[in-house]
């Protein structure tokens, strides 16, 4: 076992990634940690694999960069998904991550947040009687296109207040824009991925200008806020505010739509941690942060390094990439007791999924919220439901979760 661990860890390469890996990436996680911690890739870039490197490592943002110009450029040469890439929050560092992160969170404010609670509720009511009507003429539902995926769009759609009518493409342009964030892609994937900014791009300048001719609650209406933010000294500019709205998008759909679908793939696979959150509901919060540690959304991060530093005993130069592996320091049996077991009451828990220091994820108090009314609600109208045949990944090794889950309540 420990020989074929260590030739896992010798044979890794992120760049020539298996089947097997998509499916179950887990083993290969597991052996990196044990054998080859501070991984070394053909390509010159670092894998690092522990809980307490990535935590060192979030929150030194000094010595390790999230800005992505120099690593996306050969990848995506001049295009629009290199504009986009290099222009959204995420991966910029201050002082443009400090302003529109301000102007975000402004719009996330704990109050903004508890007052959505209602109109979710309403919102998963709705589409969880939907799935019983699909259960009984069809005799099945789809978890994920059905449920899970519907949530966070119609929850980002209100913070823009994208009009009802105008939100059928934007899960398809998340998708395609998110697609070519992969390792490797060819170039169907990039082709998509720049065809979907440029529509998106142009779909956001006409919401921009009505949105400018009458705005909306600053307090509750993300645009509005970003729009006058800029107006009143916190300067974004046109590109900023465009592409920043494109990132809100992408950060809050897939990786709340992969929660909710993991979580309860996860449940269906382990009966007794199922029948415990069935029996006790009150566990719902530690239950949403089990899901997030025990199959992280978002698998993967990255930075670079800004001066030679020191990683695990591994010296590294300036302009040195790093891939951080939260799926793997997740369970890291130096930070988690048991850490391949699903543990819906497991306490302490404090998982990297949504990273920490000063980039840890905006909107995770809006993303536990949606997950906690969805997963909760759902085992409450569907406590018996089962798979009805093979859940079908996404195909992603970045953001980990299922395309297609047949259901039956």
């Amino acid at each position: 076992m420990d020989a074929s661990a260590r030739d896992l860890a010798a044979g890794f390469d992120i760049e020539k990634l298996t089947p097997e890996f998509v499916a179950n990436p887990y083993p290969t996680y597991r052996a990196l940690r044990e054998h080859a911690p501070v991984k070394r890739l053909p390509n010159g870039s670092y894998f690092l694999t522990r809980y307490d490197d990535l935590a060192s490592i979030y929150k030194s943002t000094k010595l390790f960069s999230s800005d992505k110009k120099k690593e996306f450029a050969p990848k995506y040469g001049r295009s629009l998904l290199y504009e986009h890439h290099t222009t959204s929050l995420v991966f910029n560092d201050p002082p443009v991550h400090t302003r529109v992160r301000r102007l975000i969170m402004g719009a996330l404010s704990p109050r903004a947040i508890a007052e959505m609670e209602a109109g979710l509720i309403a919102l998963v009511d709705r589409l969880l009687d939907g799935l019983a009507a699909k259960s009984r003429e069809q005799g099945h539902f789809e978890l994920i296109e059905d449920f899970a995926s519907a949530i966070p769009i119609q929850v980002i759609g209100n913070l823009l207040d994208v009009p009802q009518h105008e939100r059928e493409p934007l899960r398809d342009w998340s998708l395609a824009i998110l697609g070519a964030l992969e390792p490797v892609i060819g170039p169907e994937v990039f082709a998509r991925g720049n065809e979907a900014i440029r529509d998106f791009i142009g779909y956001l300048e006409i919401l921009v200008e009505r949105r400018r001719a009458k705005p909306g609650n600053p307090e509750r209406d993300v645009l509005t806020k970003l729009i006058q933010g800029e107006e009143k000294g916190e300067r974004l500019t046109a590109n900023e505010l465009l592409h920043n709205c494109i990132f809100l998008l992408n950060a809050g759909h897939e990786t709340t739509t992969n929660l909710i679908g993991n979580g309860l793939v996860a449940l269906s696979g382990n009966p007794a941690q199922k029948k415990r959150l069935v029996e006790n509901p009150a566990l719902i919060k530690t239950a949403i942060e089990e899901f997030l540690r025990y199959e992280s959304s978002n698998q993967l991060g990255n930075r670079v390094t800004t001066a030679e530093t020191e990683i695990g005993g591994v010296r590294m130069p300036a302009g040195t990439f790093v891939t951080l592996c939260i799926g793997a320091a997740n369970r890291d049996p130096a930070q988690f007791s048991d850490p391949e077991t699903l543990d819906v009451g497991r306490t302490p828990n404090r998982h990297l999924a949504f990273a920490t220091g000063p980039h840890q994820c905006a909107g995770m108090a809006l993303a536990r919220l949606e997950g906690a009314i969805a997963i909760s609600r759902f085992l409450a109208r569907f406590p018996g439901y089962q798979l009805t045949g093979t859940p079908v990944r996404g195909g992603r090794v970045r953001f980990r979760g299922f395309s297609s889950v047949p259901c039956v309540a």
